[in-house]
């Protein structure tokens, strides 16, 4: 629920109202047959496993299986009561855990399997765009290095469309990277708990007349909290913060757009402007957007709830990615935040 109807301050966002389903990803065991992030993907053992075939560096850093034995380690060492943060004994394993290993005789273009991100099954989340051919499912890859593209710094993603239903014999063990280039590729095994919610489009995107009314409204309610004398004043709900764009990992609705101005995101095949497929956030909810928390986790801990899947874009921002409504087999395309 938010914190004031927008739409009764300003009717005209009616037009605009849209929905977005809200993952809340949490620390669990999924099975393939679920949607997760992080989990097993249901794969066919007789498909190929998505590999990077980019050229670029892959023989340096860290083991995902050590990165998720040293989240262990620190997460049981803050949890203990009272606890005053790791031991010598689990200091010193945290520093081996931590270690930056070197595979020798790695060429830039030995085979490098991607990593299973997330899978959504349609009738978990309401607003996934629909696949090709009635697929009900969403696969998403990306290589653990960010060290592609003209400035060798980009990502590689890779999204697969299928039907579950086809899938007759499941990949029991799926290929996996010896070494990656950053810890915030590899995720945690996230349970999802889909949750659809109203939506409204980034300010910038909005009539100019709206977007300047909106603008007025907060300068106006910003100016009198901050001549109110009670200090118990709840904070002035903010639209792009509170009102509009739900933080953390969700699927549809629309992207914002606040670290750069917005820019078209048209198709690259047809020219459609395209729709928001998913986004991929750093957090599930920060300083800014905290009204967007959920309630039982209001009273704990900010971090492990915060960000459960351990997966971060950037410098703590999010990946939006765009998918053609005309035809979800064009290429999709990506942005930053």
């Amino acid at each position: 629920m938010r914190p004031l109807d927008v739409e009764a301050l300003f009717p005209e966002l009616a037009a605009f109202r849209g929905t977005t389903t809200r993952l809340h990803p949490r620390p669990g065991r999924p099975e393939p047959s679920a949607s997760s992030v992080g989990g097993p993907m249901l794969w066919p053992a007789d498909e190929p496993w998505p590999m990077c075939d980019e050229a670029h560096g892959r023989g340096r850093g860290r083991r995902p299986a050590d990165i998720h034995r040293y989240r262990q380690v620190l997460a049981a060492a803050w949890a203990r009561e009272q606890s005053s943060g790791p031991t010598q004994e689990e200091r010193e394993l945290l520093d081996d855990l931590h270690r930056v290993h070197r595979i020798p005789g790695t060429s830039d273009t030995d085979p490098l399997p991607m990593i299973g991100l997330a899978q959504f099954y349609r009738r978990d989340v309401p607003d996934l765009a629909a696949g090709p051919d009635d697929c009900d499912l969403l696969q998403l890859f990306w290589c653990p290095f960010d060290a592609h593209g003209p400035g060798r710094y980009d990502l590689n993603l890779h999204l697969r469309w299928r039907r579950s239903w086809e899938v007759a014999e499941p990949l029991a063990e799926p290929p996996q990277p010896l070494v990656v280039g950053a810890d915030c590729f590899v995720p945690e095994p996230c349970v999802l708990h889909p949750e659809q919610v109203v939506t409204y489009p980034f300010a910038g995107l909005l009539p100019e007349d709206l977007c300047a009314r909106i603008d007025a409204w907060e300068t106006a309610a910003e100016e009198e909290a901050e001549e109110s004398a009670d200090d118990n004043t709840a904070e002035t709900p903010a639209y792009q913060y509170d009102l509009s764009i739900p933080p953390g990992w969700r699927v549809g609705g629309f992207a914002s757009w606040h670290l750069t101005d917005p820019y078209p995101m048209d198709c690259l095949t047809c020219t459609t402007p395209m729709h928001l497929l998913l986004t991929i956030d750093s957090s599930e909810w920060d300083g800014g957007s905290g009204s967007w928390t959920p309630l039982e986790d209001r009273n704990q801990a900010t971090r492990p709830c915060a960000t459960p899947t351990e997966v971060a874009v950037g410098r703590w921002g999010e990946l939006n990615l765009f998918a053609c409504p005309t035809d979800p087999e064009h290429a999709h395309r990506w942005s930053i935040q």
